[in-house]
Formats: C-alpha cells, sequence, structure tokens
C-alpha cells in the first residue's frame, strides 16, 4: 500500500498537486450547509459529542475542503490549484464484506481541483485523467475509463477507472467497435425494435393467477418484447408508477436520479394494494392520482400486452399514448449484454469489473451552497469551480491481486510487489549453505533489492507454497545440491520456469528481469 501511495504522490506531483491531510470527524452543520446530511442516507456515520452537537465521520471532504478554500482563496490570482490528501474515510455501507473491496473504514487519495471557469475544470479534469491513467499503468494494471454516475457526490460529468475482473461488483458495457464505454447506471443504448403492428382495439383477457411475465408469455405464446410491465416504487413518500417493456429492467440508479430522490425501493404489496392497485395485474391503463413515469421502449412497439388491475385479467392491444400517458417519459432502463450501441450500432459487451478510481467534474455545486468565491479582475466576486478526484488505495491493491493470481496464490506486479524478491533456503541444517544464503540476502540488500529472507526450518513444501501464496515477483532458491555448482535456482512468480544462474550473476539476472 506504501509503494501505491507513493506512486500516486509522484504522479500528481506532476500536475502540481499539493498535499494536506484533514479531519475525519466533522460538525454535521457544515454538511447540513451542504444539502449532503440526507441525501448520503445511513452510509453516513453520525454521532453526538461530549456537548451533544452532532458530528460525522467523514465519508469524503469536499465540504472541508470547500471550507479551507473559502478561507485561503480570495483572488483569481490564487487558481487554480489541486489539493489532495491520502487518508482514512469511513462509510456505514450496507453490505460491508472481508477482504478490501468494500470495508465500513478504508484508505483513500482523495483529491480537488479548483478554478476560475469550466475551461479551467476541462483542462484540470483532462490532466487528472491522464495522471490517474500513468498510475494505474505504473502500479502494472490493465484499467479501462468508462462513463458513470456521480452518486451523492454531485456534479455534471464523471468517469470511472474500472479493472476487469470476474469477482468485480460493477458492470460496465464495452463497445469494441467505437470505444464507447460506461457502467451500467450510466450507460445509454439502444433496444430491438418492437412490433409495429396496425393498431386495434383494446380488449381483456382472463389470465387466472399470473402474474409475471414469464408466466404470461408462455401461456400466451408472446414475446416479452410483446408486453409492458408496470412497476410501483416508494420514491421518498410518493408512490409512482413505472411502464417499460416487458423485455426491459427498470435501471434504478436512472430513476434516482431522474425524480431527485434521496429514497428509492420497489413498493409493498401493502402500499400497492393501499393505492387501489392489484399486486402481479397492475396497469398504467386507467391509473390516476398516481404519477407515471414511462420508459423510451414504450414508444418502441405497438399493441402490448399489460395488466388490467383486475384480479386474474389483463389487457390486449395497448398502445402509447391511445390508452395511457405517462407524466415522464425518459431513459430509466437497464443496458444488458449485447444491447445496441447508440453510437455505431454495434452490439456491446457486458462485464464485470472493480472500481479503483472515479473522477467528478462538480462545477459550482459545493461553491454555491457552501458560498466558495473569489473575485475576478474586474471585483466581481464569482463562485469557484472544482473537480473532485478519487482512488481507494485499498481496494486499488485488492483489486490489483484480482487481475493477478493463479490458483496458487498472487502474482504480484513488481511495481506494487511488498518485495522484489523471495529467497528461499532449503537445507538450512547445512552451515555452508546458510552462510551462502547469507551472502546472497547482503549482497542483494545492498544493491538496493527489495528482499524477503526465508530461512525457516521446513520443509521444501511448505516454504514454496507460502511463496507461491504471497506471490513475490522473483523466487530464488538456495540448496545443498545448487551450493555445491555455485548456482542458484531462480524463476519468476509469472510463469514459475526455474533457471540455473550462477551465484554472481543474480543481480543482474534480477535487474533485467524487472524492467
Amino acid at each position: 500500500m506504501k509503494k501505491i501511495e507513493q506512486i500516486i504522490r509522484e504522479e500528481l506531483s506532476k500536475v502540481n498537486a499539493q498535499e494536506l491531510r484533514m479531519p475525519v470527524v466533522q460538525p454535521q452543520e457544515i454538511w447540513d450547509q451542504s444539502g449532503r446530511t440526507e441525501p448520503y442516507g445511513p452510509e453516513l456515520f453520525k454521532f453526538q459529542d461530549r456537548h451533544e452537537r452532532k458530528m460525522v465521520l467523514a465519508p469524503t471532504h469536499e465540504e472541508i475542503l470547500s471550507i479551507i478554500t473559502k478561507a485561503n482563496v480570495l483572488s483569481y490570482r490564487d487558481l487554480p490549484i489541486i489539493l489532495f490528501q491520502i487518508q482514512t474515510k469511513l462509510r456505514d455501507e450496507p453490505r460491508a464484506r472481508g477482504g478490501l473491496l468494500r470495508t465500513r473504514e478504508f484508505d483513500m487519495k482523495d483529491a480537488y481541483s479548483f478554478d476560475v471557469d469550466e475551461d479551467g475544470l476541462d483542462k484540470n479534469y483532462q490532466a487528472m485523467n491522464e495522471a490517474y491513467k500513468s498510475i494505474f499503468n505504473r502500479c502494472g494494471l490493465d484499467v479501462i475509463v468508462v462513463e458513470a454516475d456521480s452518486g451523492t457526490i454531485g456534479g455534471r460529468d464523471s468517469h470511472e477507472f474500472i479493472l476487469p475482473a470476474p469477482a468485480g461488483e460493477d458492470e460496465v458495457i464495452i463497445c469494441e467497435k467505437c470505444g464507447y464505454a460506461a457502467n451500467s447506471e450510466k450507460a445509454v443504448f439502444g433496444i430491438k425494435q418492437g412490433l409495429q403492428d396496425e393498431m386495434t382495439k383494446m380488449s381483456p383477457i382472463e389470465t387466472p393467477n399470473i402474474k409475471t411475465i414469464d408466466d404470461l408469455c408462455e401461456t400466451l405464446a408472446i414475446s416479452p418484447i410483446q408486453t409492458l410491465k408496470s412497476v410501483l416504487y416508494m420514491a421518498d413518500e410518493e408512490l409512482v408508477l413505472i411502464s417499460i417493456r416487458g423485455d426491459q429492467i427498470v435501471n434504478e440508479t436512472k430513476l434516482k436520479n431522474l425524480l431527485n430522490v434521496s429514497e428509492l425501493a420497489i413498493a409493498s404489496d401493502k402500499e400497492v394494494i393501499a393505492a387501489d392497485f392489484l399486486p402481479g395485474f397492475c396497469s398504467p391503463v386507467g391509473a390516476s392520482n398516481i404519477r407515471i413515469i414511462a420508459d423510451f421502449s414504450i414508444e418502441n412497439g405497438s399493441n402490448f400486452v399489460t395488466g388490467a388491475n383486475k384480479d386474474n385479467y389483463h389487457l390486449k392491444n395497448v398502445n402509447f399514448p391511445r390508452d395511457f400517458t405517462a407524466d415522464l417519459i425518459e431513459d430509466i432502463a437497464q443496458v444488458k449484454d449485447q444491447s445496441i450501441c447508440s453510437k455505431c450500432s454495434s452490439h456491446m459487451k457486458l462485464i464485470r469489473g472493480i472500481e479503483v478510481g472515479h473522477i467528478f467534474k462538480l462545477g459550482t455545486r459545493y461553491s454555491d451552497s457552501m458560498d466558495v468565491t473569489f473575485q475576478d479582475q474586474n471585483g466581481i466576486k464569482k463562485p469557484v469551480v472544482m473537480g473532485c478526484y478519487g482512488i481507494g488505495i485499498g481496494r486499488l491493491l485488492a483489486a490489483a491481486i484480482e487481475q493477478n493470481h493463479d490458483e496458487n496464490g498472487i502474482i504480484f506486479p513488481h511495481p506494487i510487489a511488498p518485495y522484489q524478491v523471495h529467497l528461499t533456503v532449503l537445507n538450512t541444517d547445512n552451515p555452508e549453505v546458510m552462510e551462502s544464503s547469507e551472502n546472497i540476502y547482503r549482497n542483494l540488500q545492498n544493491l538496493g533489492i527489495e528482499i524477503l529472507y526465508d530461512e525457516r526450518n521446513e520443509s521444501a513444501g511448505v516454504k514454496f507454497n507460502d511463496a507461491d501464496l504471497i506471490g513475490i515477483p522473483i523466487r530464488i532458491v538456495v540448496s545443498l545440491r545448487n551450493f555445491k555448482n555455485d548456482v542458484v535456482e531462480i524463476s519468476k512468480r509469472s510463469d514459475g520456469i526455474p533457471e540455473q544462474i550462477p551465484t554472481n550473476a543474480v543481480a543482474n539476472w534480477i535487474e533485467s528481469a524487472l524492467l
């Protein structure tokens, strides 16, 4: 982790970022001022101090940086600046897991840029984008950059840096033809063309105990593309009805952003019934006293089958907007594998990955609420334009292991390996073998090579298994058999192919292997 941190510091120094350290314990009033206390939700740790003042444990530091900037930036001459820290963050994650991928307490590098205008923000955003690419490249990791949802951080644009890995909890869509890439929460896409028949008269059909799209399609011998499904959500305190084509899935992140609400959850059967709807047979047709939010897909097709809001009945030949209307029609669908690229019409690929970095264009989101301003050349007060840039240190380490391992253990990329060489000694009861090993150890240390020395009195199998598990890039084995020939056995963890190398050539071999 220290090596990752050092790489980050070196790359951020190239874009003139200045390091500082900010408090984890913060007064809740500054979060109230920015308007984020409630939207951040239960992930924000809250407590009261001995004086009964409301406090929070910082999950991020936009508010504090706004206060620091407000106190120190007075004029356009003070800008632009980039500030960063590497520090502990705390979030009350709903699904905290073991390891380092999603925890309640974690180390993070967060940086913030401050500019006089959007053009300046764009330049710093691009500079940080390139710095991030260099950081991940130097860490020996293959990372892709995707469009992303800004979430509770806010702002107009954001991008995630995703490390492809089957164990990842993020899904991203990639068009290999034109290069479009986006998090599944953000992705825009085209959908399969629906049926375009001439509209016919809407009529009810009896469907006893048919409450799902799959059962409906099987019973009527139709495709999901010929159906509309209705989903009721509680959006904060409001019940809303979502209408979407049956082959599509509601993207709750898009929907939450569209409605601009803090909490979004599928309505319970009790809440559905209380609003005069029937679970399993809900319908936008005839719905009144409720807001209807529709996906664009309802316009792509005709003569749909949907619920009748009557027990054991559906309606056929339902068409929008002839038979029902919507208060909003927007893109609220979830991208799927083989969805159509909206830019080049090719089929896209859905992969899993781990988010290791995220950058945001905040604009004046915090400057406006926190009153962070500067005076321009004409003495006019203007809001500072901000950007935000994060990398999870522990998450990056975990992602590196997910991308670099085999069935025996870790295969560390050498720039971030805890040691460069794993020196394993066999026949530890032989004084000459031990003396030779000590000489190799001291010589490599004097050359500045980081070396882990295993002189334990264990079997060769135990030592080799442990070495594979730990995953140091280079392994040197000193044994009685090799000692007699003045050679050592040396191999790379990445391929495990052993070579017999003269003892006096070890340093050169290592230097060449680490290039």
